[in-house]
């Protein structure tokens, strides 16, 4: 009798959660519908951007090539586009080099690519696959509306995402456990409906984590009281950057003022961080008296967390070192929100794996409106059936 009722109430909650999911996923299916398809697109848009700019982002290297001094390549950006900020060096040979020039006010300044071998400004990385994939980031974000108006509008739809992805695995859970193997596969063999149902429950299912996932991060750029919680529940102080970036404005002081060759100071990087990476150096100012470098690590599995060196102006001594590996585990996770969000986290791999998820996403709203239309249409049919015949004049 117990187990009667134990039934009953789960049968009913179920149904509740049916319906919520049902009705809320239809009432917000074309925004997520949005957001999800961008993310996806922006998922692997620095790679579609190199490969279409090859010309930009490659050089040819031949055999007798000699990468030029660092001094000559800043010298080239200076006298045509400002004074460089930083210069990132590429563990591919073949790539070319970055300068960032950031001018008083400028958060993020402007990219340029340079050959390292010539010395040649090839050009920036304004491109119009780049001018695409910003379109893309601000769909993403607010929907090309004021932010003020589309960033919650996002965070919002973002929570109601995150709620149909919990819904859905307790709707999807069987009763009975010979179920289940039923529920993680798709009989293709089946009419079209049957098909879709099973790619919303399968699909769903598998990629549910990973949606989790990136919904909770999302919410990060949607709400400060949400930012502001999550730095408080990992114990580590808000860091968010201000308008001028991590290194303040760069006006005149921010120069190239290295007392020491920058080859110096990459050499005693490299040697601590001995590991295939992309090394960028911030150009000391001339009242810096440190140079701070840092490196990330290349691969198709290789974690996005980045280590940071300081080495003093004057002799190249280190003066801190700090690996994101010996951070604690609170730390490191505060630091990788966005690439854990994006899915660089574990590079190229981890963004196949959210790819794939963001693609599921996509589908998601279209496969939940067709359920929702059959049922509709299986209700009115029932309907119809039930009325009672007109009894004869």
């Amino acid at each position: 009798m117990a187990k009667t009722k134990t039934n009953t109430t789960w049968k009913r909650i179920r149904k509740f959660l049916n319906d919520l999911h049902l009705w809320v996923g239809v009432g917000t299916g074309l925004i997520l519908f949005v957001v999800c398809f961008t993310g996806t697109a922006y998922t692997f848009h620095h790679e579609i951007d190199e490969w279409l700019n090859a010309d930009r982002y490659y050089v040819d290297t031949p055999g007798d090539a000699h990468v030029l001094p660092l001094a000559d390549l800043l010298e080239s950006v200076e006298a045509s586009k400002g004074k460089p900020s930083s210069i990132t060096i590429p563990h591919d040979p073949s790539h070319s080099y970055v300068v960032n020039v950031r001018k008083k006010g400028e958060r993020r300044g402007s990219n340029y690519l340079v050959n390292p071998y010539t010395a040649e400004v090839i050009g920036d990385t304004k491109t119009g696959a780049s001018a695409f994939f910003m379109v893309m980031f601000r769909l993403h974000r607010w929907l090309m509306l004021d932010t003020s108006i589309g960033r919650p509008i996002v965070g919002w739809s973002t929570v109601i995402f995150v709620f149909l992805c919990f819904s859905g695995l307790v709707i999807w859970v069987p009763q009975k456990a010979k179920s289940w193997r039923q529920g993680l596969k798709i009989k293709w063999s089946a009419n079209w409906k049957r098909v879709n149902h099973d790619l919303h429950n399968a699909l769903g299912f598998y990629s549910a984590i990973l949606l989790i996932i990136m919904g909770i991060t999302g919410l990060y750029w949607s709400f400060d009281w949400y930012r502001d919680g999550l730095y408080g529940i990992l114990g580590v102080e808000n860091t968010r950057r201000g308008p001028s970036g991590p290194d303040g404005d760069q006006g005149e002081k921010q120069r190239y003022e290295a007392t020491l060759p920058l080859e110096e100071y990459i050499s005693v990087a490299q040697a601590t961080l001995d590991y295939a990476g992309d090394l960028r150096i911030s150009i000391p100012g001339v009242s810096s008296p440190n140079v701070s470098l840092s490196k990330t690590n290349v691969g198709f599995f290789a974690y996005s967390g980045r280590d940071e060196i300081q080495l003093n102006k004057a002799t190249a001594e280190i003066v801190t070192v700090n690996r994101f590996t010996d951070k604690p585990v609170n730390e490191q996770i505060a630091s990788s929100i966005r690439s854990i969000h994006t899915g660089e986290i574990f590079g190229t791999f981890s963004k196949i794996l959210y790819f794939i998820s963001c693609l599921i996403a996509t589908s998601l709203p279209v496969t939940g409106v067709l359920i929702w239309i059959n049922k509709l249409k299986k209700k009115a049919k029932r309907d119809k059936s039930v009325q009672p015949l007109k009894q004869p004049a």
